[in-house]
């Protein structure tokens, strides 16, 4: 006899049912756990000093173009960076003339990264920071370092490589 087949009275539910019901709610926490909030278009000014999320577009690089430049060299602050998450890049300028290319999706559990702020490039889903010099996890739950981009600095221009 199956579960669909004896109820005992009005209300009893089934395993069957008790179990989709469970799965569903658990599917909403996680997809809520997931959500976004992305700033829209239009916000790609460098962070070295505030919080809050630069680039543009989706952080998959959805419409990223490497032929364009992404950035001057004078808009990258000296111990800072800014975020590019339309283009898939974060720029960091760790040393004076020193300019530094890396993946902008945390390593933890695939967050794009908000900010560089404090010598670090953060990601606020979870609290990781990674260096602006090489990508190395500085703070978890991180134990990944952020993948190296590669770009190209010509005159003032910062472009992907």
């Amino acid at each position: 006899m199956s579960d669909d087949q004896e109820l005992t009275g009005p209300g009893t539910q089934t395993r069957r049912a008790l179990l989709a019901g469970a799965g569903a709610v658990g599917a909403a926490v996680v997809l809520a756990a997931c959500g976004s909030d992305d700033q829209g278009p239009g916000n790609s000014a460098p962070t070295s000093g505030g919080p809050g999320a630069t680039g543009a577009g989706d952080a998959g690089g959805g419409n990223r173009d490497s032929i364009g430049p992404l950035t001057r060299t004078t808009d990258i602050p000296v111990g800072g960076g800014a975020v590019f998450a339309s283009k898939g890049v974060v720029i960091t300028q760790p040393t004076a003339g020193q300019f530094k290319g890396f993946d902008p999706i945390c390593t933890h559990q695939g967050c794009p990264v908000s900010n560089v702020d404090g010598g670090t490039i953060n990601c606020t889903c979870h609290g990781s920071r990674f260096s602006i010099s090489d990508g190395s996890v500085k703070q978890g739950p991180a134990t990944r370092p952020l993948a190296p981009k590669n770009i190209k600095v010509t005159g003032e221009q910062i472009t992907l490589a």
